[in-house]
């Protein structure tokens, strides 16, 4: 497979979302990032994780789930970023849309999910088992996805950390409805955005590992 870096336009339901694709040569598996709380495809951090696994010969998806008229309504009325219902519409959407394009229909999937964000990609992991093959979140809000925690079949790896102390309590609790495989791993002296230096790196190493690991399983069978 060549490598590919390319803008596309997302058809998710009956809206199209402005989004990036990159697959690089002989890609294992591609990652669909699932931001939350009024970011975008632009996001600083899941950019830096995306190019992070990229070296790791994983293909990324970072696009908006929101389009641009109701990200203009978001930032005012923050309505949007909370409505885990059209997140996850859209993020199962986005890996339909996935199973279509020539360069990454064969290749299994993960979701990577912040904030409200992971709280969508475990719902719409849920809803497409036969599709979504690993879950990881980055100080997600798993306990957003309420009942969908335990129809997630998707190893699924809940990234917090240390010093945020309710994110990590309610994922500790998340985790507890879960069926699936499934892990909680704390990244000491974090808070809630991963400012502190090197806790990012750490972020993205956990994450290249666990998707690496499960992504080439699920080609493999």
């Amino acid at each position: 497979m060549p490598n590919t870096s390319t803008e596309r336009s997302i058809r998710a339901g009956d809206v199209t979302l402005a989004g990036f694709l990159e697959i690089p040569r002989h890609a294992c598996g591609i990652v669909v990032f699932a931001h939350g709380s009024g970011s975008s495809r632009l996001s600083r951090r899941n950019n830096a994780v995306a190019a992070f696994l990229r070296e790791a010969g994983l293909g990324t998806l970072l696009f908006d789930l929101l389009t641009a008229d109701e990200e203009r309504v978001d930032q005012y009325t923050r309505e949007h970023r909370f409505d885990i219902p059209l997140l996850s519409r859209r993020l199962a959407g986005a890996v339909r849309w996935l199973a279509g394009d020539a360069d990454a229909g064969k290749l299994p999937i993960g979701l990577f999910g912040s904030s409200t964000g992971a709280a969508a990609a475990l719902i719409a992991a849920s809803e497409l088992p036969e599709r979504v093959a690993a879950v990881v979140s980055r100080g997600g809000r798993a306990d957003l996805a309420g009942d969908a925690l335990s129809r997630v079949r998707a190893p699924t790896l809940l990234i917090v950390g240390g010093r945020d102390t309710e994110v990590l309590r309610l994922n500790r609790a998340a985790q507890e409805e879960m069926r699936c495989r499934s892990e909680v791993a704390v990244v000491p002296g974090a808070t809630h955005l991963f400012e502190e230096p090197g806790t990012l790196d750490k972020v993205a190493a956990l994450t290249r590992d666990w998707f690496v690991r499960h992504l080439r399983r699920a080609r493999a069978a």
